[in-house]
């Protein structure tokens, strides 16, 4: 692809067996901001969300009547927060559990994986001015 391409990153979508629940994972404990919800027959089907920080989206869709919710495997999300330590425990004292707390990686950042409702792969981290640069392994 050449240099300048225009392509620019839009948006993930997720699939949920319950749209609400996820939406207070993301909105009320991660804390993304709504843009829209879409409701059918008093049920709450689809939402969109922006991320507190930056233009990055994500849109939470149930799936068609049945269907299930395919299985993510091998897709995780990374959210960054800067005081990491701080958001896991104020997570966990809303009850969520982080599979692995915040540890500093080899190459540099600052990792605590978790689960949405759903079971997607979450890694919360932070790199900072580290994102944009080549890793080194420390």
């Amino acid at each position: 692809m050449p240099k300048g391409s225009p392509v620019d990153f839009n948006h993930a979508m997720l699939y949920t067996r319950d749209v609400s629940a996820s939406l207070k994972f993301y909105a009320d404990l991660l804390g993304f901001k709504i843009v829209e919800t879409f409701e059918w027959r008093k049920r709450v089907v689809y939402a969109r969300l922006k991320a507190s920080k930056g233009t990055g989206t994500l849109a939470l869709h149930l799936p068609e009547p049945g269907q299930s919710v395919p299985p993510s495997d091998g897709v995780r999300l990374y959210f960054e927060v800067k005081e990491l330590e701080k958001f896991c425990a104020k997570l966990e004292a809303e009850g969520v559990a982080i599979k692995k707390p915040p540890k500093l990686m080899p190459w540099g950042w600052m990792h605590a994986y978790l689960d949405d409702p759903d079971g997607h792969e979450i890694s919360l981290y932070w790199a900072g001015a580290k994102r944009f640069r080549k890793s080194k392994m420390e």
